[in-house]
């Protein structure tokens, strides 16, 4: 079987040596110090001011959407995984949606001054795949309009863009250290910021608002992570590198298999280091994709449609149809890509790929 993805895993032994100081210290979690190990490698392997590791990359959108304060309405885009949605109305704020560019996916930032009312407070968007978002015009548009920016950069792990971390852009940018992620802790997430204030008060928000045992600071919720998940993303970091370097192999084999094909491919932002996090395909129709599901899950191959479907039509916004969104989420369809697949895993992949389109 050749499913969509698989957790890249370093060696056990590596693992199991971090695991048996856990257990000679017998502090598994409240911050403990192998979290506070994570933080600062991540911090410095990523050229970042402030990160800090929470349970998932869920609780990592509501704690910023909670650290701003915000209230009313939020420009959010329709093409992304579902939490970024809910996470907005989780924190009883309106999601307000922008539609995509037709050859980014990212928010259109050209349709974004025009959805922005009294009531917005701030702009929440999501870098597709690991694309950045066009972050020079979104931070114009925020500062004209007193807006805060939360990027969900949930793909970007280890993306730059100005010669800089994709996670630097914006008041908050949060991510997510899942297993199906090219970098993860099995579970976890994390905030980042370059504001000092804003981290103090999101180290307390994820731990129920805390200042020492004894003692809270306004409200906060359970937003910690494990000593155990903590090194398996010491393990992990170790090869991030590596795991760069095959991924981007197995993104080019894919780009010479398609020449021809009648598919589009995401277009890049430019000046931008990638990291190489998924390989979408945009079919000319539905039926065509569907075609090519089936085809491929008849020899066991298992892509996956990302993102579908639309946000806006969840039943629990209220919303019109954004056409762009809603058109590529029918048409989408993500390639298997993992470090462990294989020339010949590819190459059945793409040959099912062809002949499905021939």
């Amino acid at each position: 079987m050749i499913p969509v993805t698989k957790p890249f895993l370093p060696s056990k032994s590596d693992f199991d040596n971090l695991v048996s100081e856990i257990w000679e210290r017998n502090w598994l979690t409240n911050n403990g110090p192998l979290v506070q190990r994570l933080e600062k490698e991540i911090i410095e392997k990523l050229g970042l001011d402030y990160m800090l590791f929470l349970a998932n990359g869920t609780v990592a959108l509501q704690i910023a959407i909670k650290a701003l304060n915000l209230q009313g309405e939020i420009i959010t885009t329709p093409f992304s995984y579902v939490a970024t949605t809910s996470s907005i109305v989780w924190e009883n704020c309106t999601p307000v949606y922008v539609d995509i560019d037709i050859d980014t996916w990212n928010i259109n930032p050209n349709l974004i001054e025009s959805a922005i009312t009294d009531k917005t407070t701030a702009i929440l968007a999501t870098h597709v795949f690991g694309n950045p978002c066009n972050v020079s015009q979104i931070e114009l548009i925020a500062k004209k309009h007193n807006l805060n920016v939360i990027y969900d950069a949930a793909h970007a792990f280890g993306v730059k863009v100005h010669n800089k971390s994709a996670l630097t852009f914006g008041d908050i940018a949060t991510t997510s250290f899942h297993a199906t992620k090219l970098f993860h802790t099995i579970e976890g997430g994390g905030v980042v910021t370059n504001q000092r204030t804003l981290n103090e008060k999101m180290k307390l928000l994820r731990n129920f608002g805390h200042t020492s045992p004894i003692t809270m600071n306004g409200v906060g919720i359970n937003g910690k992570n494990s000593e155990f998940h903590a090194a398996m993303g010491i393990c992990n970091l170790k090869h991030f590198d590596d795991i760069i370097l095959k991924r981007k192999s197995i993104y080019f084999q894919y780009d010479e298999a398609i020449i021809g094909l009648p598919v589009q491919k995401q277009r890049l932002h430019e000046n931008i280091i990638y990291n190489y996090s998924y390989y979408p395909l945009l079919f000319e129709s539905n039926a065509t994709m569907v075609k090519v599901i089936n085809a491929m899950n008849e020899k066991d191959i298992f892509p996956r449609r990302y993102f579908f479907p639309s946000l806006c039509s969840l039943n629990y916004v209220d919303s019109e149809v954004m056409d762009v969104s809603t058109s590529i989420a029918s048409r989408i369809l993500c390639m298997p890509l993992y470090h462990s697949l294989t020339d010949s895993d590819i190459s059945k992949v793409t040959t099912v790929l062809k002949e499905t389109l021939a």
